[in-house]
Order: C-alpha cells, then sequence, then structure tokens
C-alpha cells in the first residue's frame, strides 16, 4: 500500500512539473524543501539518524537547485543577495545534519519561509515577465 500511494505521488508530481510554470516550478522547490526539512526535523526529535540525512539531503538539493536558477545577469544585487542566503543555508543544513541540530532546521526553514512569501507576492500577470518584456 505505501509503495502504491509513493508512485502514485511521484505520477502526480511529474504531471504538476511538466504543465507548471517556471514561476510554478520555483514555488514547488520552495515547498519541497520546506517539507523536507520539517521530516527532517521530526527525524532528529525522533532520533532517527536514516531518515534525517535522507531528508536533509533532499533539502540541500532543491536549495541548490533554487540557486541554480537564479539570473546572475538580471536583477542587480538581488540574485547576489539570494546566492549568499543559499548558501548560508547549505552551511546550516551541514551543521544541522552533523550536530542533530533543530535550531539550524528552524533557522533555515525560517529564511526559506521568508524568500518564498516574496517569491509567492508576485503579480500573477508578472510570473513570465522577462527584461525584455518590462522595457516595452
Amino acid at each position: 500500500m505505501r509503495g502504491s500511494l509513493q508512485s502514485y505521488r511521484k505520477v502526480s508530481l511529474e504531471s504538476e512539473i511538466a504543465v507548471a510554470s517556471p514561476h510554478r516550478i520555483i514555488q514547488m522547490m520552495f515547498s519541497g524543501a520546506l517539507e523536507r526539512l520539517a521530516q527532517a526535523r521530526f527525524a532528529i526529535e525522533r532520533n532517527d539518524i536514516e531518515n534525517k540525512g535522507i531528508f536533509i539531503g533532499k533539502a540541500i538539493g532543491l536549495i541548490n537547485g533554487l540557486n541554480n536558477s537564479l539570473n546572475m545577469d538580471e536583477g542587480g544585487d538581488i540574485p547576489v543577495n539570494l546566492s549568499r542566503l543559499y548558501d548560508f543555508m547549505l552551511i546550516k543544513l551541514s551543521e544541522a545534519n552533523i550536530n542533530n541540530d533543530v535550531n539550524a532546521i528552524d533557522d533555515v526553514s525560517e529564511i526559506l519561509r521568508t524568500i518564498k512569501e516574496g517569491w509567492d507576492a508576485i503579480p500573477t500577470d508578472e510570473h513570465h515577465m522577462s527584461s525584455a518584456d518590462s522595457a516595452n
């Protein structure tokens, strides 16, 4: 039963990604990272070291994906500052993994939530804008 549910979730996620806008994919990455951090925190609290490592690893992968999606040629200091924040979060997650530190996970979760709130606040009509669009 559990395997069937996981297969369904995977197919559902793949289907959503196939039709999602780039903006929506970033939202999904934020949500996925926050969910994995919550799971990692719970694993630490239960002394489940194996799953802690798995969930922190998945969160790191998603944060790396967010960092790699930044367009460093547009947006002035914003992408540079975001990249620095992502790098900071990756260091904190490495520390959390080594030290079983839920406070470090909470710190990263708070930063991610704040960035996600800003991303979610972008008006729908600006989701597909490029710098060429805004110049017209």
